[in-house]
């Protein structure tokens, strides 16, 4: 049996299949591991591993510079010219692209670019694993049922472009979703981790059973507006609806909650009270992500042209006040924008010290006060105000005097994420934390509690 092409190596003969004016090569290796388990017992496991292959051919013509992406799973070198030669008929036969740029040149090779594929395999839950199962044991001591599953992969990026560019990255991402349920109440809690050396089970275990002894109690509430405490995850899942939703162009042109009347964007506009920073960077600790775009598709907010373009740290909100919105070159170029493409982690800052718990002890000693589990089906309503909807799940609790005093209904909310900046009276302290929404697409994510006095609780919910 002949020896897999390396994934750099199906950059550079890719390239060297090329026939039109430029072209970019990304390859993708991923191998990912992963554990479930039901009713206190593992389920399944297993580990995977597969290739992508994306070809971005450009081809320069009378009208203007046209592009054609094609892109595959499990390449092989025997599908490489099939690949190329569809890329290079999409871009003949597409019209010229809005987006047309010079492909990005210029940039220092990875000196990793011709090292194998970094891999995940199931080593990677060897302690993992049995402090689960310590947790199995308790919960069927204690009368409770664990569910849920934890995910491990890594993918490693190699992009190439006749430009010259020879570009990698490697990217772990875990997740682990836990639920703890009862005959009669469930509670859940997920954790997002680069190699879950820093995911403790137990403690994990010992939060679910605090929020079940607090479900012990039930009170019934209407619909209306209440303060209440957002936990990370939650501000997370709004945060990066904005974030997904700050597009230049989409704002300069009126389409969005970042436009001003009669034209123009709100860049400068204070949007919060709180000096909170909302914010990106590549190397953050702990939520590192790719320095450089990746783009396998074009979009208001994403180029082909510019795969390979440096990614920095940028601040989308700064101490409250609008700083960036999301652009392309070409976006940049219309709107008259600095470039800031769009980065895979989000960060927001209030300068708050306090823990959730904290908070908490802080709440419900003038009024009753709501503490959210986490927001789940969340859409859009409104895109002009960005008002979103959604559930709350898997827990709602009442605060009196400093103290969870019982679980409440869950509800259907109506909110705006740039509103309640706006309206937030405390953030916490700053966590890494896992979007439940939007963990499929986007788990880097470190973000505080917030405290907003009047979240919009629009209808009762029976969800769970």
């Amino acid at each position: 049996m002949s020896k897999p092409t390396a994934p750099h190596e199906i950059v550079e003969r890719a390239l060297a299949l090329s026939r039109t004016d430029g072209c970019v090569v990304i390859a993708e290796e991923e191998s990912s591991a992963n554990l479930r388990w039901a009713g206190n017992a593992l389920t399944t496991n297993g580990v995977t591993r597969g290739r992508g292959v994306t070809v971005v051919a450009t081809a320069d013509g009378g009208r203007g510079t046209a592009s054609g992406v094609v892109s595959r799973a499990g390449v092989t070198e025997a599908d490489l010219e099939p690949l190329v030669r569809a890329a290079e008929e999409a871009a003949r036969t597409a019209g010229p692209a809005e987006d047309a740029q010079p492909l990005v040149s210029g940039v220092a090779a990875s000196a990793d670019f011709t090292a194998p594929a970094a891999e995940t395999s199931a080593e990677v839950f060897e302690d993992f694993a049995p402090a689960l199962g310590a947790c199995f044991a308790a919960a069927r001591a204690g009368g409770r049922k664990l569910y849920g599953f934890a995910h491990h992969g890594v993918v490693s990026t190699y992009l190439g472009s006749s430009t010259g560019l020879r570009l990698r990255h490697d990217q772990p991402t875990g997740t682990l979703e836990l639920n703890a349920k009862t005959d009669e109440h469930s509670a859940w809690t997920g954790r997002a981790t680069r190699d879950f050396r820093d995911v403790d089970p137990a403690e994990l275990d010992a939060e679910l059973t605090r929020r079940l002894a607090w479900s012990r109690r039930r009170v019934e509430l209407p619909a209306g507006r209440y303060e209440t405490l957002l936990p990370p995850t939650a501000v997370a899942d709004l945060m990066i609806y904005q974030l997904w939703s700050s597009g230049a162009r989409d704002a300069a042109e009126g389409r969005s909650v970042f436009s001003t009347p009669g034209g123009g964007t709100r860049v400068g506009e204070r949007l919060a009270g709180l000096p909170l920073t909302l914010r990106s960077d590549p190397g953050h600790p702990g939520l590192e992500a790719a320095p450089f775009v990746v783009s396998h598709a074009s979009g208001d907010d994403a180029s082909v042209f510019d795969n390979g373009l440096p990614l920095t740290a940028t601040d989308w909100l700064r101490e409250g006040t609008l700083s960036h919105l999301l652009t392309t070159r070409h976006s940049a170029g219309l709107t008259g924008l600095p470039l800031t493409p769009p980065v895979d982690n989000l960060v927001l800052d209030g300068g708050g010290e306090r823990s959730l718990e904290e908070m908490v002890a802080a709440s419900g000693h003038d009024r009753p006060a709501l503490l959210l589990t986490c927001l789940w089906y969340i859409r859009e309503v409104d895109p002009a105000t960005l008002l979103l909807t959604g559930l709350t799940r898997d827990g709602v609790y009442l605060v009196e005097g400093g103290e969870v005093t019982a679980a409440v209904n869950n509800f259907r909310f109506n909110e705006s994420p740039v509103g309640l900046l706006g309206r937030a009276t405390e953030a916490g302290r700053t966590e890494r934390t896992l979007p439940r929404e939007w963990s499929d697409y986007f788990t880097r994510a470190a973000m505080p509690a917030l405290r907003v006095p009047d979240f919009n609780m629009s209808s009762v919910s029976q969800g769970v």
